[in-house]
């Protein structure tokens, strides 16, 4: 187990008896109970951050692809089926003896 610190905490009398209950029922302690709640909350705030993160990235990366087509154009043709056909073609020319 790492170290622990000592902290303080002031909780409504809701919360509080919320809390030792679960901690009773479980059969834990109340810091244990405090500490994975502490856990839980943290790992939210970690993958929010990461989200936002990607987030930004994609708006990034779609801005960069606006500037490009501004500055550049669309090609107009389909790239995946021309360069199929001049493979075929190329098969072909070998397949002949031709290249």
């Amino acid at each position: 187990m790492s170290t622990l610190y000592r902290s303080q905490i002031l909780l409504e009398q809701d919360q509080y008896d919320a809390l030792k209950r679960i901690a009773h029922e479980d059969g834990r302690s109340l810091s244990e109970i405090m500490r994975e709640i502490v856990r839980q909350y943290l790992a939210g705030q970690e993958k929010e951050a990461r989200t936002k993160q990607e987030l930004q990235a994609l708006e990034n990366l779609a801005r960069i692809r606006t500037q490009i087509r501004e500055r550049c154009g669309v090609y107009p043709g389909n790239l995946l089926t021309e360069a199929r056909a001049e493979w075929e073609q190329d098969v072909e020319r070998v397949w002949r003896g031709e290249g």
